[in-house]
């Protein structure tokens, strides 16, 4: 990646700052954008405050810089709230994040990336495909983040190559706020047919996969970084088969 200008939304901490790592540790020019500067910044990284739901702060970010080639639309999450414990303006708060900020970021850097050839990596999540009680407004946004992508890769080639990383559990510095203590992940990590969480690092190289020139003729995919998914639950519960 050397020579190449990425930004990472988000990328000062958790998955967003191993993915940032990765890309610098490629060679590239890293840029990373979030609300609030980072507590420990990633080296070889440039940050640049921005409120990625201001759009008008969007354009003039992207407008300033000199050169782009790879977007990563990072930035997102969510608190654990039930549909019924916040209203709808509350949810949809949580939907411009994870699904209308990215559209925003990847319209405000479109005419950059079209002129470097570009590729824009989408960071979704399986809760885009599956049931997310708890936090069922990121789990839809997430699910019109890979449509979204899957569309931008057709209306956009074949300038411009769009993909979206479908991720599955990664520990990071505030797993114990979805997962629980050091038991409660270990527990956790027994389902992942890896027996493991994702490490940030581990998204981050697949990021890089996706951005480059080994992956020249991926457009439009999904590609999931889960560790083999989610064991069923009906495997424990039933009583057949349990000597196999």
């Amino acid at each position: 990646m050397t020579g190449r200008t990425v930004v990472v939304t988000g990328g000062t901490r958790g998955v967003g700052a191993g993915i940032a790592r990765a890309f610098a540790q490629a060679g590239a020019d890293v840029v990373t954008c979030a609300r609030r500067p980072p507590e420990t910044p990633v080296k070889g990284t440039e940050f640049i405050p921005l409120d990625l739901r201001d759009r008008d702060a969007v354009s003039a970010f992207f407008a300033a810089l000199p050169r782009l080639d790879v977007l990563v639309n990072n930035a997102g999450g969510t608190p654990y709230r039930p549909l019924t414990d916040a209203d709808a303006e509350r949810h949809a708060r949580v939907v411009e994040l994870n699904l209308i900020a990215p559209l925003t970021a990847s319209l405000a850097a479109h005419a950059h990336l079209r002129r470097a050839k570009g590729s824009i990596v989408m960071i979704g999540s399986v809760s885009g495909g599956r049931p997310s009680p708890g936090s069922a407004a990121y789990g839809a946004a997430k699910a019109g983040l890979d449509s979204l992508a899957r569309s931008m890769a057709v209306e956009w080639a074949p300038d411009i190559r769009v993909n979206t990383l479908v991720v599955g559990m990664v520990r990071t510095e505030l797993s114990h706020l979805h997962y629980g203590g050091a038991d409660a992940l270990a527990a956790v990590s027994r389902t992942v047919p890896l027996g493991r969480l994702a490490d940030p690092a581990d998204i981050g190289a697949a990021a890089v996969f996706l951005a480059s020139d080994a992956a020249a003729y991926i457009s439009g995919a999904s590609l999931l970084v889960h560790g083999g998914g989610e064991r069923p639950a009906f495997l424990d519960a039933a009583t057949a088969n349990k000597e196999k």
